[in-house]
């Protein structure tokens, strides 16, 4: 299942509304939604961003992954 690229371009983060960037996997796979600004990444499952600070990882201090162009 694939996102659509409009809605991405709509979400923010639920905790401080900020942008969101799009993180993808090796194979080029969407995997999550990242808020560079509380360092925390919403996963993606089966094609649906899961926007819950509960679910949300903790991103690594250095250096955060590239951005994925929308």
């Amino acid at each position: 299942m694939s996102l659509d690229h409009r809605l991405i371009s709509l979400l923010v983060c639920p905790l401080c509304k900020g942008p969101l960037q799009l993180a993808r996997d090796a194979q080029a796979r969407p995997i999550e939604l990242q808020c560079s600004a509380d360092r925390l990444g919403f996963p993606i499952r089966d094609g649906i961003p899961v926007m819950l600070e509960a679910e949300a990882r903790v991103l690594e201090a250095f250096p955060p992954p590239p951005p994925s162009p929308l």
